[in-house]
């Protein structure tokens, strides 16, 4: 599978199923030139066979090498971030939640979703935009909201794109991330503003916002719920003293940016 072909089914799943609102967004923001993706992410548990390493090795496969490391202490938290050698190519930032720091009940919850994986389906990258590859009850996802966001929002959708990321750099109507932001207002659109409407700054090469998440119906065991999804991000990067973009990401700032699943 060529990166084109995985980024479009991945799109296509995140538009249908997480973040129907990207489409609009997109519209609104598309320019003469096709709209570059600078990054996606995805979340996942760190308990075998599904950590960090079980996703990546698609990306790998098609060419992404590793990038960096992020760690998220007060979310429970760590993550890497992959590169492909085509600059055009969007970046892939995963993140896992370290379920052994979680409570007795959240690990047992997230111990019995992992006990239904089918682990034949890991070897093909459909799995990634395949949505849950378990049964979850509403009331499991509300005692995992209780404790962690991540959790409850992964248990309930399993993978699938947490976000697609425009790259402000690209466009021509707007310069600033906070005119992306006010574009997007002005068209009904909600921002994020946990810990400001812009995270990041110049000084640290990296400057992101993004929208708070779509409401979705989400099939539980029990029936369906109206749940956050997907939301859309927007990032503008920095020249290093070589003159290239910065590539990574900036943890204090991503922080920030996993808020925009908060219900």
């Amino acid at each position: 599978m060529t990166p084109d072909v995985l980024f479009q089914k991945l799109w296509d799943d995140y538009i249908q199923r997480l973040c129907p609102s990207a489409h609009q967004v997109h519209q609104l923001l598309q320019e003469d030139e096709a709209l570059i993706n600078d990054h996606i992410a995805l979340r996942t548990f760190n308990i075998a066979p599904l950590g960090i390493e079980t996703l990546a090795k698609p990306f790998l496969e098609i060419g992404y090498t590793e990038g960096g490391d992020y760690l998220f202490e007060s979310k429970k938290l760590v993550a890497k971030h992959y590169e492909h050698p085509d600059p055009k190519q969007p970046k892939i930032f995963i993140s896992e939640l370290k379920v052994e720091e979680c409570s007795q009940e959240l690990q047992a919850i997230v111990g019995r979703l992992v006990a239904q994986v089918e682990t034949e389906r890991l070897n093909s990258p459909e799995f990634l935009y395949g949505g849950r590859l378990w049964d979850l009850s509403f009331s499991d996802f509300q005692v995992l909201a209780q404790e962690s966001e991540y959790a409850s929002w992964l248990a309930a959708h399993g993978y699938g794109a947490n976000h697609f990321t425009v790259s402000v750099n690209q466009l021509n109507a707007f310069s600033e991330v906070v005119e992306v932001n006010q574009h997007l207002r002005d068209s009904g659109f909600t921002i994020n503003e946990f810990g400001g409407e812009v995270k990041g700054s110049p000084e640290v090469l990296l400057e992101q916002s993004s929208t708070m998440a779509d409401k979705v119906s989400v099939e539980f065991s029990g029936g369906v719920e109206e749940i956050p999804g997907g939301f859309y991000e927007f990032a503008k990067r920095y020249p290093m003293k070589d003159g290239n973009l910065y590539p990574g990401f900036v943890a204090a700032s991503a922080d920030k940016i996993f808020e925009s699943t908060n219900g």
